[in-house]
Protein backbone atom coordinates (compact mmCIF):
# COMPACT_ATOMS: atom_id res chain seq x y z
CA UNK A 1 0.00 0.00 0.00
CA UNK A 2 1.51 3.53 -1.39
CA UNK A 3 2.12 5.98 1.41
CA UNK A 4 -0.15 9.44 1.90
CA UNK A 5 -1.35 12.28 3.49
CA UNK A 6 -3.92 11.56 6.07
CA UNK A 7 -6.06 14.38 7.54
CA UNK A 8 -7.57 13.15 11.03
CA UNK A 9 -11.48 15.25 11.53
CA UNK A 10 -14.04 15.25 13.60
CA UNK A 11 -17.69 16.07 11.95
CA UNK A 12 -18.45 18.77 14.20
CA UNK A 13 -14.73 20.30 14.49
CA UNK A 14 -15.17 23.87 13.03
CA UNK A 15 -11.13 23.97 13.21
CA UNK A 16 -11.43 20.80 10.45
CA UNK A 17 -13.56 22.77 8.83
CA UNK A 18 -11.48 25.85 8.26
CA UNK A 19 -8.83 23.30 7.30
CA UNK A 20 -10.96 21.13 4.34
CA UNK A 21 -10.86 24.02 1.53
CA UNK A 22 -6.98 24.43 2.63
CA UNK A 23 -6.64 20.64 1.66
CA UNK A 24 -8.97 20.51 -1.14
CA UNK A 25 -6.76 23.86 -3.20
CA UNK A 26 -3.73 21.24 -1.71
CA UNK A 27 -4.84 18.33 -3.32
CA UNK A 28 -5.55 20.20 -7.11
CA UNK A 29 -2.23 22.40 -6.82
CA UNK A 30 -0.35 19.13 -6.33
CA UNK A 31 -2.56 16.35 -7.21
CA UNK A 32 -2.37 14.70 -4.38
CA UNK A 33 -4.92 12.64 -2.29
CA UNK A 34 -5.59 13.57 1.13
CA UNK A 35 -7.30 10.55 2.75
CA UNK A 36 -9.92 11.98 5.53
CA UNK A 37 -10.62 10.00 8.58
CA UNK A 38 -13.02 10.82 11.00
CA UNK A 39 -12.38 10.18 14.45
CA UNK A 40 -15.09 11.60 16.65
CA UNK A 41 -17.42 8.97 15.47
CA UNK A 42 -15.47 6.12 14.52
CA UNK A 43 -13.34 4.40 17.37
CA UNK A 44 -11.21 2.41 14.84
CA UNK A 45 -10.48 5.68 13.37
CA UNK A 46 -9.33 7.23 16.60
CA UNK A 47 -7.24 4.28 17.50
CA UNK A 48 -5.71 4.32 13.87
CA UNK A 49 -4.84 7.95 14.67
CA UNK A 50 -3.62 7.20 18.34
CA UNK A 51 -0.95 5.39 16.81
CA UNK A 52 0.07 7.12 14.15
CA UNK A 53 0.19 10.00 17.00
CA UNK A 54 1.84 8.68 19.43
CA UNK A 55 0.65 11.08 22.21
CA UNK A 56 2.11 14.10 20.45
CA UNK A 57 -1.39 15.83 19.53
CA UNK A 58 -4.05 14.21 21.01
CA UNK A 59 -6.53 16.97 19.10
CA UNK A 60 -8.07 17.46 15.38
CA UNK A 61 -7.32 18.32 13.04
CA UNK A 62 -4.18 16.04 13.13
CA UNK A 63 -2.62 15.41 9.48
CA UNK A 64 0.23 12.75 8.88
CA UNK A 65 2.27 12.26 6.06
CA UNK A 66 3.00 8.85 6.01
CA UNK A 67 6.11 8.98 3.87
CA UNK A 68 7.54 11.52 5.76
CA UNK A 69 6.19 10.91 9.10
CA UNK A 70 5.86 14.43 9.79
CA UNK A 71 2.69 16.07 11.09
CA UNK A 72 0.53 18.77 11.72
CA UNK A 73 -1.54 19.33 15.06
CA UNK A 74 -4.28 21.81 14.35
CA UNK A 75 -5.41 24.29 12.09
CA UNK A 76 -2.20 25.91 9.89
CA UNK A 77 -2.07 27.96 6.99
CA UNK A 78 -1.27 27.20 3.47
CA UNK A 79 1.96 28.08 3.32
CA UNK A 80 2.65 25.41 6.23
CA UNK A 81 0.53 23.17 4.82
CA UNK A 82 2.13 22.76 1.17
CA UNK A 83 5.24 22.65 2.85
CA UNK A 84 4.08 19.75 5.33
CA UNK A 85 2.83 17.77 2.19
CA UNK A 86 5.89 18.27 -0.25
CA UNK A 87 7.74 16.92 2.73
CA UNK A 88 10.11 19.74 3.31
Amino acid sequence: MAKGLLMFYGTECVHCHEMFPLVEKLEKELKVKVKKVEVWHNIKNLDTMRKVDKGVCTAVPFLFNEKTGDSICGAVTYPILKKWAKGK
